[in-house]
């Protein structure tokens, strides 16, 4: 299957900073890939060079197949048979809603075009209305299905659901993701939120500093991260230090193995806080070390919250005075100063290393190649 849409060594400069640093991204039909990332990351930056409104300094894009876009050729947005969503939803207060999703549209059916697809985002009853006697989430699939009545190929979404409230998002996005897969669309998301992605795309490119750092489905991100901020930018995480002494790291929860780091290298073993698992202190004592949780460290609770599903416990540790948390299911809440402690999921543990080492030299072993 050939993608729909191909950024091929995107660079975008302004005033000599690069803002888009050589991105290369496919969209496949029937699929939602997400652009991740933080404010100022170059995101929307790329969605605008896709969508025709900015063009690159260099690298192309093409449709099916087909250069729309290089340093000597910007077709305009307009004929580009993409589909455009924003967040401001960039409605026309002094038409209705009907004329709304219409306008721009050349066939002499238009209006019954426009009603069908006010039908299939649940407004058909609003058609003769206007936009300021919307909700907002209403106004955000009137914006939808205007962006749908030309039938595009692709569609473009740029934080398209930022606006509304929590409430109404989850069924919004799921929705808007289920009329985009049954007309086939191939579809780039742009967000901020690592939920959002989650919840949507087939593919989720996490950019950084103009960069995609890391491309893969999202069960892969979340558990195979790249490297420290990859794992931090998905959910809460703790990080505990080591440093490396005969291909092994040495803390207070036991050893952890570093096959490819050199002698004193600076590591951090980085859990997230579900994957700390918490047991009472009995006289001074814990639990004993175990292959799977290996070995345990003391600290003394600072505080406990009730989150609704479940607990978060902060604890002071004993070794350093850092402070770990932890989640528990349901409802814990162990009064300030419980000593408890704590144990490590293994298996839920990722290591890397520290990104500014002590000794300023690389952590990794030189590889030896043999013929």
């Amino acid at each position: 299957m050939k993608p729909k849409l191909e950024l091929q060594n995107i660079t975008r400069v302004f005033d000599g900073v690069t803002v888009v640093d050589d991105m290369s991204l496919r969209l496949m039909p029937g699929e939602v890939t997400c652009l991740l990332g933080p404010s100022g990351c170059g995101k929307s930056t790329t969605l605008r060079i896709a969508a025709g409104v900015d063009q690159q300094s260099s690298g192309r894009v093409l449709l099916d197949g087909q250069v729309i876009s290089d340093i000597s050729l910007h077709l305009p947005p307009e004929k580009r048979s993409i589909g455009l969503m924003f967040q401001d939803f960039a409605l026309f207060p002094h038409l209705s809603v009907v004329d709304n999703v219409a306008f721009g549209l050349k066939s002499a059916d238009k209006r019954e075009l426009a009603i069908t697809l006010l039908d299939k985002v649940g407004l058909k009853h609003a058609a003769g209305k206007y936009p300021h006697q919307l909700s907002g989430g209403e106004q955000q699939r009137v914006a939808l299905a205007r962006a749908l009545a030309p039938n595009p190929a692709v569609m473009l979404m740029d934080e398209p659901f930022s606006g509304l409230d929590n409430r109404l998002r989850d069924g919004i996005r799921d929705d808007t993701l289920a009329i985009l897969k049954e007309l086939n669309a191939a579809v780039l998301l742009v967000t901020h939120e690592p939920e959002e992605a989650m919840r949507m795309a087939d593919n989720i490119a996490l950019m950084r500093a103009g960069k995609v750092v890391q491309y893969g489905v999202p069960y892969n991100l979340y558990n195979a991260p790249l490297d420290c901020e990859v794992a931090g930018f998905f959910s809460d995480i703790n990080v505990i230090h080591g440093v490396v002494e005969n291909m092994k790291a040495e803390t207070p929860f036991g050893q952890f193995f570093t096959p490819n780091l050199v002698d004193g290298a600076d590591v951090e073993i980085i859990v997230r806080p579900q994957h700390l698992k918490i047991d009472f202190d009995r006289h001074g004592k814990g639990p004993n070390p175990t292959p799977q949780d290996g070995v345990p460290a003391r600290g003394i609770v600072k505080r406990a919250r009730f989150m609704g599903n479940e607990s978060l416990i902060e604890l002071e540790m004993e070794y350093d005075r850092s402070v770990l948390s932890a989640t528990i299911p349901g409802v814990f809440l162990p009064t300030k100063g419980t000593p408890l402690w704590l144990s490590l999921r293994r298996d839920r543990c990722f290591v890397f290393p520290c990104q500014s080492q002590s000794s300023g030299k690389s952590p990794f072993m030189e590889k030896k190649y043999t013929q």
